[in-house]
This record gives C-alpha cells, structure tokens and sequence, in this order.
C-alpha cells in the first residue's frame, strides 16, 4: 500500500486530520532540507509537501517564488530534490513525501525516468501544478505503474463536472485551493470554503486536503474541522527565511507543533464535518 494511503487510513481510524507542511527543497540551504523534513515529523507532520525549486512558480506567491530563487541559487534541480527525499529516507521510511512542482523539469527528465527515480528515491505522490488531466495521461500511468500517486488541484472556480473528471485521475487525495490566487494569499472564507469541501465529498472518496490561506494555529484549526488534511506553505517557509540558516531547524519545528495542537484541539472523534 502506497504510504498516503496508509497514513490517511490511520488518521481516519483514530479520528484525527493530517497536517502537511510545505518546504521547498534546498531552502534556506540544501545541508538543510533533510534535517528540516525531521524536524517538522518530530513535531506533528503526517506527510510532507516538497517543492521542487523552478524558475517561474506561477501559482506560488511572493514568499514561495524567492524561496524557489535562494534554492535555485544554490544549485538545487530536480534530480538533486530526489537525492535529498533518498537520504530522508534512511531514517524515515513511513512518512509520506509528495513532490510539488512544474512540469518543465518532468519533460526534460522523461516520463519514464522520472517515474522510476522517484520511486527508488522514495516518493509517494507527485503534484504537478501546470499538469491538467488531460495531459497527464502518460505521467500518471508511469507512476501508477510504480506505485505513486499522480495529485491533483481542484480551484473554486472548477464546476462540477470537471471536479469528477479530476478526482477520476487523482490518487491518495486531491488538493482544494481554497482561495483564487497564489500561495500565501489572505483573506481565507472558512465557512465558503467548508461548502466547497461537501460538495467535492458528493464526488469523490478520495481524502481531501485543503491549502492556500493557512498561516496559523487558529486558521489551521478551523480547516481541520471539516477537511481531511491542513497543507500550510507560505507561512512555513516565510517563518524558515526569517529565522536565518542557524534557526531554520527550530523555527519550522516550532511552527508545526503550534499547527499540530491547534488542530488537534479543533474537532473531537466522531465530530460531524461540514456538508
């Protein structure tokens, strides 16, 4: 069983949601990235979002693109975003790892091959934000094929017919951007976005996640109590760049225990979600 589904069946048995954070790979440093992916486990993470540093994020924010610059800057690429999941792996075979990023590197690396290294590097999902369905017949057979999962975005502005059409292709779950715009954007409407959620659930069996907005334990908590999993971006990685390479560590540790207590203390067992 692909390590998402694992992790979200967990969850679902114990009555609790997922918390995943985002971290782009080679920010603020590469000698950091691995020990950054602990350090947000040791504090709550159920599965990580990993960017992978490219040079036009179109739909990442200000916060997200000069993180992409600084890990470009240093070198980082798709391949070595792989090596970094390979060596997390040696001390963390259970938490899920879900690549984020563009298609450009894909197509340079190949279908195949990158299917196959993600696999052996030790992926689990791979959320191409520039990908429709339509196009991502031949990627996602490929990592169908090794046992990943292709993840999709579902926008508020996708009607409901194209909503089964993108769940049909997803696999592990299916990621709700809960606001119209790029990541780290304000003004998130919970109770707008708790009935987008109810109606995505008429559609799918599928866990969903929901990001863009989050920045805080209250925000967080509020998600949580309707949405299968919490994704918090901007806010990991804003707090990362301001602490400087000697705090980074303690820092995001820090900021995922808030998100972790915060949800945790949001919705009880057994409570009835949204819809």
């Amino acid at each position: 069983m692909n390590r998402i589904d694992r992790r979200f069946e967990t969850l679902r048995a114990a009555g609790r949601r997922a918390l995943v954070p985002y971290l782009t790979a080679g920010d603020p440093d590469p000698a950091l990235t691995v020990p950054l992916l602990h350090a947000v486990v040791e504090a709550g993470a159920d599965l990580i979002e990993l960017g992978v540093p490219f040079s036009d994020p179109m739909a990442d924010g200000p916060v997200i693109q000069a993180a992409c610059e600084r890990a470009l800057g240093r070198g980082m690429s798709l391949r070595r975003t792989l090596e970094l999941v390979a060596r997390f792996r040696e001390d963390d075979a259970a938490t899920p790892v879900v690549l984020m990023g563009y298609l450009n590197p894909i197509e340079a690396m190949g279908c195949e091959a990158f299917a196959a290294a993600a696999a052996e590097a030790g992926v689990d999902g791979v959320l191409t934000v520039d990908m429709p369905p339509e196009e991502g017949e031949a990627l996602g057979a490929a990592l169908r094929a090794r046992g990943l999962h292709p993840v999709y975005l579902l926008a508020p502005t996708t009607p409901s017919d194209r909503i089964r059409r993108i769940c049909d292709a997803a696999g592990g779950f299916v990621y709700y951007v809960s606001l119209k715009g790029v990541t780290g954007s304000d003004a998130l409407d919970t109770e707008a976005v708790a009935r987008r959620v109810a109606a995505i659930r008429r559609q799918t069996t599928l866990p969903i996640g929901v990001g863009f907005g989050i920045r805080d334990g209250a925000s967080a908590a509020r998600v949580a109590c309707f949405a299968d999993a919490v994704i918090v971006g901007s806010a990991l990685v804003r707090r990362v760049a301001e602490a400087g390479p000697q705090r980074a560590v303690a820092a995001a540790r820090a900021l995922v225990a808030e998100l972790r207590a915060a949800m945790d203390g949001a919705c009880v067992q057994g409570e009835a979600r949204a819809g």
